[in-house]
């Protein structure tokens, strides 16, 4: 691929990734909740490697296609973000509290389940990325961009998501008032995108 169009698509989708949302209030109410941030952040990539395969495999576009699929996968997002935000809303984070030893894996799952059934994620593969492939000349076959495209992304949201975590952790673990209230804005944050999306699948029904 040419380097001039991954530095261009690096340079985008860390403009992306930076922007606050449905990521950034999961990793930031898991650190200042005492849950593992690299099981969360994995957990979040692996969803974005499942719209990577998705995408790779061309059925990224018949899922965008389908309205009853694309329906269904927004308010299964949308209703899992809700309770996450509501729980997070009613049992905000106490800094330095360590997660049960039995929800080791919730962190992974969750935040897989976050980003799996985002839509956002599935559209930012249909409306952006295509925009980077080279399809004429000599270059790779177009899976092969796209699997590397979605690679890149994933790159750069653990990157991004890591840091996140870390910066959260370490600014407020000594502001116990402070990180409540970044806990409760992340919950309220939730519950907001959720009820976005709803009402933007709802008016194109």
């Amino acid at each position: 691929m040419d380097s001039g169009l991954l530095l261009s698509f690096l340079a985008v989708d860390l403009l992306l990734v930076c922007v606050p949302g449905a990521d950034w209030a999961y990793v930031i109410a898991g650190a200042l909740g005492g849950r593992s941030v690299p099981r969360a952040v994995a957990g979040l990539v692996s969803g974005y490697a499942l719209h990577t395969v998705l995408a790779t495999a061309g059925l990224a576009v018949l899922v965008a296609g389908s309205p009853r699929l694309l329906t269904a996968l927004t308010v299964a997002g949308a209703g899992y973000l809700l309770w996450l935000g509501w729980g997070v809303l009613r049992r905000p984070a106490v800094p330095g509290a360590q997660e049960a030893p039995s929800a080791g894996g919730r962190p992974f799952l969750r935040g897989a389940t976050i980003s799996g059934l985002n839509p956002k994620g599935l559209l930012l593969y249909l409306s952006v990325l295509p925009q980077f492939l080279t399809l004429r000349g000599a270059h790779l076959p177009v899976a092969a961009q796209t699997a590397a495209l979605g690679l890149l992304h994933m790159a750069c949201c653990a990157a991004v998501y890591l840091a996140v975590g870390a910066l959260a952790r370490a600014l407020l673990a000594a502001r116990p008032a402070a990180a409540r209230a970044v806990t409760r804005t992340s919950g309220a944050a939730m519950l907001g995108i959720g009820a976005l999306l709803l009402a933007e699948r709802l008016a194109t029904l």
